[in-house]
């Protein structure tokens, strides 16, 4: 049968999940409404760069950090505010938002074209 390529797992997780154009995203969080939700490895925040007050939650790690009964749960994902994940360039954050969905998460989303695009737009980022 061979391995589903990967583009097709990412526009099958679309299909099923919400995304969020840029300037909306940004809107929401700014209104208090959400929160941003960097889902990139730590070295891509230090050679690239971070959105203001995103919180960080490596891939890796995402699923352990937002299931409350987790030892390694993080209280600052237990919210009502709408989570919005992004990664470099909306495809880890597609397949991450379906694996939330699909673990019970409602109030999820996706910025669409991730941080590359934030950065090519302009918008504000945090050099450390």
């Amino acid at each position: 049968m061979g391995i589903t390529p990967i583009k097709e797992l990412v526009s099958a997780a679309k299909s099923e999940i919400t995304s969020l154009d840029q300037e909306e995203a940004e809107a929401k969080v700014a209104a208090g409404e959400a929160l941003f939700v960097d889902i990139r490895d730590p070295r891509e925040l230090t050679r690239e760069g971070r959105i203001e007050g995103a919180f960080h939650a490596p891939r890796g790690m995402l699923e352990f950090w937002i299931a409350p009964d987790s030892p390694y749960h993080k209280g600052a994902l237990a919210t009502d505010k709408t989570l919005i994940l992004f990664c470099a360039s909306a495809w880890r954050s597609a397949l991450s938002v379906k694996a939330l969905q699909d673990m019970g998460v409602d109030n999820i989303a996706e910025m669409e074209g991730g941080f590359s695009s934030w950065k090519k737009r302009g918008a504000p980022i945090v050099i450390d």
